[in-house]
Order: structure tokens, then C-alpha cells, then sequence
């Protein structure tokens, strides 16, 4: 079965068409870059209309298939920003309508989790999702993806971004501050705010900038922003793992492919015996082709939906969705 996803929930807007036998036959992605500031919905479902029907044409195109060759149409219902979601909640629609195949609304975190599960080998891993909207520690039990621990404010990306704006980064900023941090040696003191099994990241970014007007290096900065809330994370993703009794971890989002993070999370697994699991970059990022993919498998699972059932949701939490595929 072809399956082609269309990812929409923020800035980046995705196109990616899968078979049923794990292969990514293509995964097009074209991300909005605001001119300056930082990133505007509108602005951003604007930029996703004017290219929406490009980008598919071209994921077919890369596959080396026709539209007339796609068996179902997949799409990111949310959790997202509502204009944007609108535009691939349209499309794809559009698309299901057009060509008489049925359509599938998927929930945007359960498909980092499962386009993980299916191209880096990893069977039950306990997911440390990390991304600009979404800061989560998730893990399956009892027929759902449960929430074990999130932030209570921002997204770590989200943070990275707003610091990096304010530092005069440029907006999508966390490649920047990963750079920066290299060159930091001195470790600087940032709240380190984990409130049980949750995290918060906005009182860091606020005391980063104190520690700009005291004239502190931007290298010491980026060094300390990353040492202090990933050591967060790597907490909370450790007392999840001991708690549930995984032994396998997955990384998934964008701020997953920060080289630092990863480094803390292989070596916490491999003090607990566990293995850590990142899938390739294009998978890591917000991308069509995970659509795709969860798509697949919850058609093949049972799950139908009409046009009628494929409302967005902006607020969609990863632990609603019932988990029919396991």
C-alpha cells in the first residue's frame, strides 16, 4: 500500500510517501524562514498554501510514482498551530476527495514515535521527544502512548529559538547555540528546574539573558544552556526508564539531532545497560514521510475515518490517541 503524508503543524511543510514495508520512497520538505522575529501562523499557512501543491507534486515525483498510485492520504491533525494545520488538513482532503481513496488524520507526536520504531530497530523504547512545540517523555502501556513527564511552559526548542532571537542569533537558533557551545569552557549558573517528572525551561532563558547584560561570553552561555537543560532531560528520561522498565530509549524531534544531548543519552543508557536509538536527521525533524507512515499502519490496523472525522486539533495529546496497531 502507498501511502503519502502531508505534515503541516508548524513552520516546516512536508510532503512524504511510504509502503507498507518501512521503505521512505520519498520525503520533500520546505520549511518557512521568517524574514525576521520570530514565527507568525499566518504567515507560516501562507507560506504552506503557496507551496503545498508543489511539494506533493514533487514527493510524487521523487517516489517515481503518479498520484493515481497513492492508497491513502495521511495528515497531521495536530497537536499544531491551528492556521497551519488547516492547510495540510485541506490538502489532504482535496486529495482524498479527487482521487476517491480514503484519508487519515494522525496525531503529529505518535508519529515521531512510530517512523523511530520502524526505521532504527528499536521495539519498545521509551521516547525522549524533543522538539520546538513539544517536550515530552513518553512510553507505551496498557494500549496507549502515555505522557510520563513534559514541560510545564515552552518546548526546549521553543527556548532555543527565543534565546537565540534575543541574543541576535537569527530565529531557528539551536544549530547556532550547539555551534557556540563548543567553544564554551566555563559552566554558568541557570536555574535547573525539574519539578518531579516535569520540566521547565523559561526561567533558564531568562537568567541566560541576565548573564548577557553581565557581559558573559555567548560561548559560556550556549555551553551552560545546553549542559543545564539537557542534564534535565536526561534526568527525567532516566527515572522514566526505571520506572517503567525500558530498556531502550529513542530520540525523536528536531533538538534531537543536537550532537550534546545525544551524547548524555547514550551515556545514561549505557550506565543502565539500555540502548539509545536516534533515526536518521530527514526522520527527526518535522517531516511528511512519519505521516505517512503512522498512516499506514493505523489503516492496516483498522482504523477508517470520513471526511467528517478529520476536524484539526490544535491540542491533540499524545496519550488520546488509542494505540489499535500493538
Amino acid at each position: 500500500m502507498i501511502t503519502l503524508g502531508i505534515e503541516g503543524t508548524a513552520h516546516t511543510l512536508g510532503v512524504g510517501v511510504v509502503d507498507s514495508e518501512k521503505k521512505v520512497l520519498s520525503n520533500v520538505i520546505d520549511m518557512y524562514r521568517p524574514p525576521e522575529g520570530g514565527l507568525h501562523p499566518r504567515e507560516a499557512a501562507n507560506h504552506h498554501s503557496d507551496v503545498v501543491a508543489s511539494v506533493i507534486c514533487k514527493a510524487a515525483e521523487e517516489a517515481g510514482i503518479t498520484l493515481n498510485d497513492v492508497d491513502l492520504i495521511s495528515f497531521s491533525m495536530g497537536p499544531g498551530l491551528g492556521p497551519c494545520l488547516r492547510v495540510a488538513a485541506t490538502a489532504a482532503r482535496s486529495l482524498s476527495s479527487r482521487l476517491g481513496i480514503p484519508i487519515m488524520g494522525v496525531n503529529h507526536c505518535v508519529a515521531h514515535i512510530e517512523i523511530g520504531n520502524a526505521t532504527t530497530g528499536c521495539s519498545d523504547p521509551t521516547l525522549l521527544y524533543a522538539s520546538g512545540g513539544n517536550t515530552q517523555v513518553i512510553a507505551y502501556s496498557d494500549g496507549r502512548y502515555r505522557i510520563f513527564g513534559e514541560t510545564q511552559d515552552v518546548g526546549i526548542g521553543n527556548m532555543l529559538d527565543k534565546l537565540g532571537r534575543e541574543l541576535g542569533l537569527g530565529f531557528y537558533a539551536g544549530p547556532t547555540i550547539e555551534k557556540l557551545a563548543k567553544e564554551g569552557d566555563k559552566l554558568l549558573d541557570l536555574p535547573y528546574s525539574v519539578k518531579g517528572m516535569d520540566v521547565a525551561f523559561s526561567g533558564i532563558m531568562t537568567a541566560a539573558l541576565v548573564l548577557k547584560k553581565k557581559g558573559c561570553r555567548l560561548e559560556d552561555i550556549a555551553y551552560s544552556i545546553q549542559e543545564t537543560s539537557f542534564s534535565m532531560l536526561t534526568e527525567v528520561t532516566e527515572r522514566a526508564m526505571a520506572h517503567i522498565g525500558k530498556d531502550e530509549v529513542l530520540l525523536g524531534g528536531g533538538v534531537a539531532q543536537n550532537q550534546r544531548l545525544q551524547e548524555m543519552i547514550r551515556v545514561m543508557a549505557e550506565d543502565r545497560g539500555a540502548e539509545m536509538f536516534v533515526p536518521a536527521r530527514r526522520l527527526c525533524i518535522d517531516n511528511g514521510a512519519m505521516i505517512a507512515w503512522l498512516g499506514n499502519i493505523m489503516y492496516n490496523s483498522g482504523v477508517r475515518m470520513g471526511i467528517e472525522d478529520t476536524a484539526i486539533i490544535q491540542r491533540f495529546r499524545t496519550d488520546e490517541v488509542e494505540v489499535t496497531w500493538r
